[in-house]
Order: C-alpha cells, then sequence, then structure tokens
C-alpha cells in the first residue's frame, strides 16, 4: 500500500486536518492509500471530515465515512436498483427483498431483519431507556427519538410546506402533512374499505380488526383497544361539548376533535363554490358542500326512499332502523341517535335560547336556525332550483320543492289513500279523518282543523294576532 508521509510543518496562515480538498479524499477512496499521520498519536480524533463535524480517532473510520459523503455507490440491488456506498449495506438492504427475518425476540414471537431493531425492540420488553436528554429528565430508548425530542427543545423546524406556512421538525411530518391538501389516502385497510392518510391511523385502526376490544361502553355496543379511547368516546353520550372554537363558536366533545376543526380555519382554502362565497381546503369538501346547492343526494337508504348527500348521515339514519338510541337524556325518558341532538334537546328543558339576531329581538335554541333567519333580514337565497329560477333560504325548502317537479308524493294517507308531498301536509289531512279541531278560538267556542282557518276566523274578531 502507498504511503503519503505527513511533515511536521504547518501553513502558517490557515491550520487545516489533512483531509482539507475534494481532490484528496477522491484519491483515498478511489485507491485505498492509507495516510500516516503523526498526529494521530497526540490527539485522540485528530482526522476530521471536512464535509461535516465528524472526527475519527483513526484514518479507516474515516475512510469508510467519506463514502457517505462521495456521490459514488458502486453497489447497486439487482431487484429495485438501489445503490449503496459499501456492499455490507447491500446485503443488508437484499433482506428486505426476501422478508428474512433471522433475529427473533426471545419473550414474544416479532422477528426482525437486522440485530440493531431487535435491539432496540428488546428494550420494551426491559424497559431500558439508555440515551437521556441533557435539557430535561426525558430519557428514550432509541437514540433516534432522543434526536427527535431535542429539536422541542431548539424549536428548529427545518421542513416547511410549499403550499401553506406551517413548519415541521421532521420530514416525515411533512410528507404526512402534504397529504391534507389533497384528496389522497394512500394507506388502504385490507380487511375492510376504510383508507387513510397516515400509516399510523391505518396501524390503530387494523387493532380492531386483529386485537380485542378489551374496553366496552355501557351505553352503546361499541368497544375500544384503549382506556383513553373509551373516555374521550364517553363523553359523547354526556352531550357536553366543552371545547369552543374560538374563531366560530362551534363546540365539539374532545380536543382531539376541535383541533381537527381549528385546521378549517388555518389551512389555505383554494376551493371556491360556483354557487355562493364559501371557500375549502379540500376539494372533496366542496363537492359536499355543493350537493346542498343542487339537491344531489347519491347515498340512498336501501330500506326506505330517504337519501343522503353524505356516507356518514346515512350510517347515521341506519340507526332509525335498527332502533339504537344511545343518547339518553337525564332529565325525561327521551333518547337520541346523536350526542348533538340529545344536546339541542336539552335546550327543550332549560329554555336556553343562547343564538341571539343582531337585526332584531328573535333569539334561538340552535345556530342553524339563526343562519337561516339572517337570511330573512340580507336577502340571501344560497339553495338554487337546478330545473326553474326558483332559490330557497333554507335547503328544506328547495327539497320540499323539488318534489313539485318530480311529482314525488310518498306520504300516503291509510284512510283514503291521499298522497302528499310533504309529512305535514298529510298530518293536517288525516285531522279531516278523526274529526278532532285543536285550534280554538279564544273570543268565542268555535274550533278548526288547520291553523289558517283559525287566523281567517279571529279577523271578525277585529283581527286579533295568535
Amino acid at each position: 500500500m502507498d504511503c503519503i508521509n505527513y511533515t511536521s510543518e504547518r501553513n502558517p496562515v490557515v491550520d487545516k486536518p489533512i483531509f482539507q480538498d475534494r481532490q484528496r479524499r477522491n484519491d483515498i477512496l478511489q485507491n485505498g492509500m492509507f495516510i500516516s499521520n503523526p498526529r494521530a498519536q497526540r490527539d485522540e480524533k485528530e482526522n476530521h471530515c471536512f464535509e461535516c463535524d465528524n472526527s475519527f480517532s483513526d484514518n479507516s473510520s474515516l475512510v469508510c465515512h467519506l463514502k457517505k459523503h462521495a456521490t459514488e455507490k458502486p453497489f447497486a440491488c439487482s431487484q429495485c436498483g438501489k445503490a449503496f456506498a459499501k456492499e455490507t449495506n447491500l446485503k443488508a438492504h437484499h433482506k428486505t427483498h426476501t422478508d428474512e427475518r433471522p433475529y427473533l425476540c426471545i419473550i414474544c414471537d416479532l422477528a426482525f431483519t437486522y440485530k440493531s431493531y431487535l435491539t432496540k425492540h428488546m428494550r420494551r420488553h426491559t424497559g431500558e431507556k439508555p440515551h437521556t436528554c441533557s435539557q430535561c429528565d426525558k430519557s428514550f430508548s432509541d437514540n433516534s427519538n432522543l434526536t427527535r425530542h431535542l429539536k422541542t427543545h431548539t424549536g428548529e423546524k427545518p421542513y416547511k410546506c410549499s403550499q401553506c406556512d406551517k413548519f415541521f421538525s421532521q420530514k416525515s411530518h411533512l410528507v404526512n402533512h402534504q397529504i391534507t391538501h389533497t384528496d389522497e389516502k394512500p394507506y388502504p385497510c385490507t380487511l375492510c374499505d376504510q383508507a387513510f392518510i397516515d400509516i399510523v391511523l391505518l396501524t390503530n385502526h387494523m387493532k380492531l380488526h386483529t386485537r380485542k376490544t378489551q374496553y366496552q361502553c355501557h351505553q352503546c355496543d361499541k368497544s375500544f383497544t384503549n382506556n383513553s379511547n373509551l373516555k374521550s368516546h364517553l363523553k359523547t353520550h354526556t352531550g357536553k361539548k366543552p371545547y369552543i372554537c374560538s374563531q366560530c363558536d362551534e363546540d365539539f366533545p374532545t380536543s382531539s376533535s376541535l383541533k381537527r376543526h381549528s385546521r378549517t380555519h388555518t389551512e389555505n382554502k383554494t376551493y371556491q363554490c360556483s354557487y355562493c362565497d364559501k371557500v375549502y381546503a379540500k376539494k372533496q369538501n366542496l363537492i359536499t358542500h355543493q350537493l346542498t346547492h343542487t339537491g344531489e343526494r347519491p347515498y340512498p337508504c336501501s330500506l326506505c326512499e330517504q337519501t343522503f348527500i353524505e356516507k356518514s348521515r346515512l350510517t347515521q339514519h341506519m340507526k332509525v332502523h335498527t332502533g339504537e338510541k344511545s343518547f339518553q337524556c337525564s332529565q325525561c325518558e327521551k333518547a337520541f341517535l346523536t350526542s348533538s341532538s340529545l344536546k339541542s334537546h336539552l335546550r327543550v328543558h332549560s329554555g336556553e335560547k343562547t343564538h341571539q339576531c343582531s337585526s332584531c329581538n328573535a333569539a334561538f335554541l340552535h345556530k342553524r336556525q339563526l343562519t337561516i333567519h339572517l337570511r330573512s333580514h340580507n336577502g340571501e337565497k344560497p339553495y338554487q332550483c337546478n330545473q326553474c329560477n326558483k332559490s330557497f333560504s333554507d335547503n328544506s325548502n328547495l327539497i320540499r320543492h323539488l318534489k313539485t317537479h318530480s311529482g314525488e308524493k310518498p306520504f300516503v294517507c291509510n284512510r283514503c289513500c291521499k298522497a302528499f308531498t310533504q309529512k305535514q301536509h298529510l298530518l293536517r289531512h288525516q285531522i279531516i279523518h278523526t274529526g278532532e279541531r285543536p285550534f280554538n278560538c279564544s273570543q268565542c267556542e268555535k274550533s278548526y282543523t288547520d291553523i289558517s282557518s283559525l287566523r281567517r276566523h279571529l279577523e271578525i274578531h277585529g283581527g286579533e294576532n295568535l
């Protein structure tokens, strides 16, 4: 082997380590030349890498390290084309194609491709956490976890999203975040139809198929793989929503659901509705919203004639047929399909009308009622019929109107077979058969089958309003 003798003379201006130029590094990597360095005898780590801050106690370690910086990767995988600087790395990589896992855990049935993976895994059984943070008391089983943790002290977030202003401390977090700007869900479950944007979410979901769900909800049939999820779920039965959005006053039962909602205020909203001024961060949300304008309901119930805009609403509706009502009122015997329905019902007991109109004195139990009411002041009618020029302030009015075009009359009287487009019209009609007159005049003894007839009668008494 060729030997380069190092002289004791130093550069009077700049004192650099012996590997101070790229050409010399390349000579070492190509020719395998050994450099005799007397200074290595004096200092423990005198061989410094000029590409990074690493230093080494011997030349052979430095030569090995320099290959990481070299662009040349002569050892290519014959199956996928991935190239490596070292032959040992290529051999280790080959195991990923053969699924060979020679390192078996003696405590559980898990097996690993590399010995280092087994070593890290064994710390789960022993509880060993040899990597301790120098700034706090936390310790970790793996050095990579410690490295990630240290960034929480420095605040370093070098990975920026190209579509919004968010920064991330880890590249994997950025990759996961960027999927939220698309409709992509690249991690499908192999046992059901669900798909996920993140492999962690898929992994947690797979536990529902493969593990026993030990934590059972005593108010419904749902069960969970851990106690924290059960605790979060139990809040949905109480109807309480203590987590309130600071930007729109919407409330949520858990902090995680509030966090997910808060993203709708911070994300870039690039998808504009062509019917109204609303914009959305995700294309799928826009598509779902536009169905409220067109009246289209692509999810039909297989047991009745109802149709729905979203699959989740159809799933919720199916509980009507099964009779499942998991949310019980604590003040009366009524039960409800959803926690939101229970919360709305509780206001009936309290009489609370928290949603006040800023233009008049009207107040409402529900925010949606206020939203519809405000349109009576501003004249907004965002729901337009796609068959004529009529538009409506409320989607339910549009749905009723669409039946005038289709001729659909699903509500049939069981006495005379007369059919109606709306259920309330059928109920008014059935009073004719029962002889019931529920609307009584306060000025005389007359009574009527409907409120409009009573109003006409009151004009005789001087036009008194109800």
